[in-house]
């Protein structure tokens, strides 16, 4: 194999390619990406087996077809020392190494037998679900926050795509908190795909618009003009969430989302958590505090209710919601004091637990 290429076209592929390497164990071939020339396209890839990318670019010139792999981290490190310009990417004719070269620097690289490299999971077959690109990214930007970590339960670390015949949601949960956002669209399908927690942070890096997704019972696949993405699902049964959203909401209250904000944060000064006392006049903002520290502030608002209802809550469990929403109001339903809250602004909502008072 022999290329021509821009150095700042490689490191483009390279960094976009490290998430998706294995760096705890260079002697495996999984922390190598795999080179292809096909015609006159590049073809790049990574895997660490959970995840995996696959570039493409026209954006070079190919002098002798092949195939080859390189340590990834290594390869970044030399094209980002390197200066703006053409580098040139050949193999010897054992294909034992891969050299990198630009005017008087060169660098010769171990490879490993690029035949073992993984083989990427096929789309073609696959059903292919009907989602528009620019929805499915919001709602991973929006549900992201309360992906748990390192939860017993898997299916918690990680995001459930809940496919319906005529709608579908996004659905994540921390055990404190529950987040779901809801399409009403035919897709004649009927599953759940429970994302992990590093799939979604890749996916939004990655991906824009134009995006077609494919699924199997274990895998997710991504396509756009530029990458083909994929991820092992995590295998488990997504807790039935529809159960936590409550029913009937005795009060919802349509507050700007900049005065609670405002309030919360003059709380955050002495503490995370805080008491919201809702009366028939104004919101009452206050701290709960272990020690003699206090914080108190208020907002004057029209509310109907006969009586004052109280909830603790974690600020960023709050926060968390209104800084991912993209109305200047939202809607807070409340049934009694220390009863979950629903926070809901247009499709998306948030079902808080509260602090017990």
């Amino acid at each position: 194999m022999r290329i021509v290429i821009q150095s700042s076209v490689l490191d483009n592929i390279f960094t976009s390619l490290q998430p998706f390497l294995d760096k705890k164990d260079s002697s495996q071939i999984t922390s190598h990406i795999y080179f292809e020339t096909q015609n006159n396209k590049l073809i790049c890839k990574a895997t660490d087996f959970e995840i995996g990318l696959c570039t493409f670019t026209e954006q070079l010139e190919i002098q002798e077809q092949g195939i080859a792999t390189v340590n990834g981290k290594q390869a970044l490190d030399i094209i980002k020392r390197l200066k703006d310009g053409e580098v040139e990417l050949y193999t010897n004719s054992e294909n034992e190494t891969l050299n990198i070269k630009q005017s008087k620097s060169s660098f010769k690289l171990q490879m490993f037998n690029a035949q073992e490299f993984p083989i990427f999971p096929e789309y073609e077959s696959l059903p292919k679900l009907e989602i528009d690109s620019s929805q499915l990214i919001n709602s991973m930007k929006k549900i992201f926050p309360v992906i748990d970590v390192n939860n017993i339960k898997r299916e918690l670390n990680g995001a459930a795509l809940v496919i319906k015949e005529y709608s579908y949601d996004f659905v994540a949960s921390d055990t404190k908190r529950l987040a779901v956002i809801n399409y009403n669209k035919a897709t004649g399908g009927n599953v759940t795909l429970i994302f992990p927690k590093k799939s979604i942070t890749e996916i939004q890096k990655l991906f824009f618009d134009n995006i077609e997704l494919y699924y199997s019972e274990k895998s997710v696949i991504l396509k756009s003009q530029n990458y083909v993405f994929f991820s092992h699902l995590i295998n488990g049964t997504f807790p039935g969430y529809e159960k936590i959203i409550p029913k009937e909401l005795k009060t919802q209250i349509t507050i700007p989302k900049s005065k609670i904000i405002e309030g919360i944060k003059l709380i955050n000064a002495i503490t995370n958590d805080v008491k919201i006392t809702f009366r028939k006049n104004e919101i009452l903002f206050e701290s709960i505090s272990q020690d003699s520290s206090e914080a108190k502030t208020q907002i004057d608002i029209n509310i109907d209710i006969e009586e004052d209802i109280e909830i603790g809550f974690s600020s960023k469990h709050i926060l968390d919601f209104l800084n991912s929403i993209d109305t200047a109001e939202f809607v807070i339903g409340l049934n009694e004091t220390n009863a979950s809250v629903v926070l809901q602004s247009e499709n998306f909502k948030t079902v808080i637990m509260p602090i017990i008072l």
